[in-house]
């Protein structure tokens, strides 16, 4: 699917530029185009050189958070309620333990560990279909739980702002937070009601009115401060919980009897192979959009979508990050790179460049987890996945919307 779209990227700026010299007859429109190749192929080495530092010291910390047993922990808090809401898994199958696993780790921002803990609790559930090559009710709520699951810490997204000299890189927090509860809760509504999942037992309910009061409270208190002051409390609860969960991770880690030291430095290790490793994926997609905008193509697709919207009364700012909502959902690093674009061409703390930092962090690269979870088990027919997943997408870019309006209009 990536390269498709890289392709067609790169192709549809071709043509465009080709008929806007035939128009215009400026014969320096591919001279821009590939000036802009130039450009945008030395700043994505620079952008992931000035990573390494940042991906380092986390993937550090969340290296001591693998070993102090905090996922376990996540683990014990969730494993009720998913007993309640994929019934067809037995109550002492090992499944529900690499759910809960998986699940934790998206909560706490575990990519790496995610992504092994989602293939085995796949696994764990093929053994119990009869039908090996169609997904399951429960495999299919687990997917749509893992395309919107609920990041308490989504690191990536303000390491980018920090690159991109964002101010206050994390005053995207709250809203992202917002966004991202927002995609899960309506994925998981949704596909219970396609389920026929009674959401009213006693021990789902008790999960559910706790998320809503959490999300609630969160409303509330943002609702009673001023305009001005909706970033900066964001930015300040953010930072405050990262660092309280730094210092949790490390003295958790400590009373293990860990050395976390050693941990944090061979998880540093990780983050600088990370950091050099997505430079080629950097490079092909923030060149081709850098092409498409040197064209001109993505701009007449925003300012005819922009045209649109105005003709009916609406305000037509967010308009400038639909790339983003709709790149999301097929490419992480496509998603990724039109984000770093979109923060580069309006600013990171521009309205449409917070915007974009908050649909990244809204939901899930959808397909590419189909992709990784149906093949490791060798699914062919998902049934009515794809939907669910995609409802909640459109669900947290809506509220990613709405929500970035709110704090930052």
């Amino acid at each position: 699917m990536l390269h498709k779209i890289w392709l067609a990227f790169i192709v549809s700026a071709f043509v465009a530029t080709c008929v806007q010299v035939a128009i215009t007859g400026d014969f320096g429109s591919f001279e821009n185009v590939m000036t802009a190749v130039t450009d945008m192929a030395k700043t994505s080495v620079n952008i992931a050189l000035g990573l390494i530092g940042l991906l380092a010291f986390w993937l550090g910390i969340f290296k001591v958070a693998e070993g102090s047993g905090l996922i376990t922990k996540f683990s014990r808090v969730l494993s009720p309620f998913l007993r309640k809401i994929m019934p067809d898994i037995p109550r002492d199958h090992p499944a529900l333990g690499s759910i809960t696993m998986n699940m934790s780790a998206n909560v706490l921002g575990l990519d790496n560990a995610a992504t092994p803990f989602g293939i085995k609790a796949m696994q764990d559930m093929q053994s119990l279909s009869s039908v090996k090559d169609t997904l399951t009710n429960s495999q299919i709520l687990f997917l749509v739980l893992n395309t919107s699951s609920v990041t308490l810490f989504p690191i990536a997204v303000f390491l980018y702002r920090a690159e991109q000299g964002a101010a206050q890189p994390t005053d995207v927090f709250i809203p992202i937070l917002l966004a991202t509860s927002a995609s899960t809760l309506a994925g998981l509504l949704i596909t219970c009601a396609v389920q026929k999942i009674n959401l009213f037992n006693k021990t789902v309910l008790l999960y559910l009115v706790g998320i809503f009061s959490f999300l609630a409270a969160v409303i509330l208190y943002f609702a009673n401060l001023a305009a001005d002051q909706l970033a900066s409390q964001s930015s300040f609860i953010a930072n405050f919980a990262l660092f309280l969960f730094i210092v949790v991770v490390l003295v958790m880690g400590w009373r293990k009897g860990q050395n976390t030291y050693e941990q944090f430095v061979e998880g540093a290790k990780q983050g600088f192979e990370v950091a050099i490793s997505i430079i080629p994926y950097l490079l092909a997609m923030l060149v081709a959009i850098a092409m498409l905008r040197a064209s001109g193509l993505m701009d007449l697709v925003t300012q005819s979508v922009a045209y649109v919207l105005a003709l009916v009364g609406m305000d037509t700012r967010f308009v400038e990050a639909i790339p983003n909502a709709l790149m999301k959902p097929l490419s992480g690093s496509g998603a990724r790179a039109l984000m770093i674009e979109t923060m580069q061409h309006h600013g990171a703390d521009s309205f449409v460049g917070r915007l974009a930092s908050v649909m990244q962090g809204s939901t899930e690269t959808t397909f590419y987890v189909l992709a990784v979870y149906l093949g490791a088990v060798g699914i062919k027919h998902s049934r009515y996945a794809v939907g669910c997943c995609l409802a909640a997408d459109f669900a947290g870019i809506f509220a990613a919307i709405t929500v970035s309006y709110w704090f930052f209009a």
